[in-house]
């Protein structure tokens, strides 16, 4: 998957008080993506546009479009990776 791809699939992170207080507590990241997008896409799409790997992926649609719930294996991965795209 070229970075092209994975920017079409991972649109934006998805920030909310709620969501910070996922990644402290559980070391989620949640990224809205695209309708079509599945749960393996996601997280090749992760891997290429931030070089880190997911354990596991919840997805949720909503009225904002379709929600990715990403686990990482820790809490500071999580931390990192949100300091990085500018959550933190």
């Amino acid at each position: 998957m070229n970075t092209n791809q994975a920017t079409k699939i991972i649109q934006r992170p998805y920030i909310t008080e709620k969501t910070f207080a996922l990644i402290e507590k559980d070391a989620r990241i949640c990224f809205i993506v695209d309708l079509q997008a599945s749960k393996s896409l996601i997280k090749e799409a992760i891997k290429t546009l931030y070089e880190e790997d997911a354990v596991d992926i919840n997805t949720a649609r909503t009225i904002n479009g379709k929600k990715a719930f990403v686990k990482f294996e820790t809490v500071e991965k999580a931390r990192d990776l949100a300091t990085k795209i500018g959550m933190l």
